[in-house]
């Protein structure tokens, strides 16, 4: 089930359409409407220019139901939104008395004047409804440009997302006229890749017939999300729906899952910790502390991380934890892991201790390739 209203976003802005600026609002707006049913049928980036401002607004009207124009509502000169959608509405600017107090009121808490360019974001399209932004100054507004109507958001990330949560989704489900719920559950998997993963799930949309359950992959390396989605009016109902699936999808993919829904496999190593209220040092080299960074950037870690020791090389590592190894042993990269895995637990305290090492040489073709090396120390064998 999905909404049956055609939905454009619309983005502005020369930095995101010269690639400067990665465009974030967008997976932003897409995801928020695909959780709250809607189905987004087409995607548009347009640069701050006046011509191809207005024609982008006359195509996308003449397609779509709703457009979500994100970004150029700002004070300065290539904010070019309201004056160009009331260009293609046909209609004047017009001053909004409330919201240029709105703007004074704001800057005078702040304890700072108002500067004269702003008034311009208190212009908008004579007719247009006003949508309030309660955490900056460049409102949002309706309007109805041919058939569609026009929604417009600033394009500072927080108060696109304030107003998408607070006030866009409620008009567009307002305007659909019917409740659709979706249900999505995802799993997180390591060692596998997506080929080998949809070999595995080959058939299993079909355990809920009608194709109302719809199987996805995005790869976030170095784990594959796997995604189930469905929809309905009811929540309750779409748990029981995926429930026979997601057996399934446990039972076929086993250890490959390290993780479900909100969680990773940082978080998941942390909360193991966290059970024998253990900790965990790791050294890794050539990787530019991507391991030891991933641990410390995830929620919990606080008090669960020893160490994180990165090295230019094996010599490098084991001049730092100092181990005393022969040119022998540090050339068999398997068993030096092992090695510092158990140096850098003893000596630095934590529970476990975990060596990641880099091993770069030649293949058939000459090319460059790397194989990786994972030692894991700890106490006793009933803390792995």
């Amino acid at each position: 089930m999905t909404s049956a209203l055609k939905i454009e976003i619309l983005c502005t802005g020369d930095e995101i359409l010269s690639g400067k600026t990665v465009n974030t609002n967008y997976s932003y707006m897409a995801k928020k409407l695909q959780e709250n049913g809607f189905d987004v049928n087409w995607g548009t980036v347009v640069g701050d220019d006046r011509d191809s401002l207005i024609l982008a607004f006359h195509q996308a009207s003449e397609r779509a139901d709703v457009v979500i124009v994100n970004g150029g509502l700002g004070p300065t000169v290539d904010d070019l939104s309201q004056e160009t959608a009331a260009q293609a509405a046909g209609v004047a600017l017009e001053l909004r008395q409330e919201w240029l107090s709105h703007i004074r009121g704001w800057y005078e808490s702040r304890g700072r004047t108002m500067p004269s360019n702003n008034d311009k974001q208190a212009m908008l399209p004579a007719g247009a409804e006003l949508i309030d932004n309660p955490v900056g100054t460049a409102c949002g507004f309706v309007i109805t440009i041919s058939r569609a109507r026009f929604m417009f958001t600033p394009g500072v990330p927080m108060e696109m997302r304030r107003m998408m949560d607070d006030q866009i989704l409620s008009r567009l489900i307002r305007m659909r006229g019917t409740n659709v719920v979706t249900r999505l559950k995802r799993f997180h998997t390591f060692g596998i890749g997506e080929s080998r993963a949809d070999m595995l799930l080959d058939g299993i949309e079909a355990i809920v017939p009608n194709g109302l359950v719809k199987l996805g992959f995005q790869s976030h390396f170095p784990q594959l999300e796997i995604k189930l989605t469905t929809q309905g009016q009811d929540r309750e109902a779409l748990v029981s729906r995926l429930m026979p699936v997601e057996k399934a999808m446990r039972a076929r993919l086993g250890h490959y899952i390290v993780a479900e829904d909100e969680g990773s496999l940082e978080s998941e190593i942390l909360s193991g910790l966290s059970r024998i209220d253990g900790s965990i040092s790791v050294i890794e080299t050539l990787t530019a502390g991507s391991v030891i960074g991933r641990l410390v950037g995830a929620a919990d870690a606080e008090g669960r991380i020893k160490w994180g020791v990165v090295a230019s090389d094996q010599k490098e590592a084991c001049h730092l934890l100092d181990l005393d190894l022969d040119a022998d042993q540090i050339d068999k990269p398997i068993d030096l892991a092992q090695e510092l895995a158990t140096a850098l637990r003893i000596k630095s305290g934590a529970t476990h201790g975990m060596a990641v090492l880099v091993d770069w040489e030649s293949n058939e073709h000459r090319k460059p390739c790397a194989t990786v090396f994972i030692g894991i120390s700890c106490r006793s064998l009933d803390q792995i």
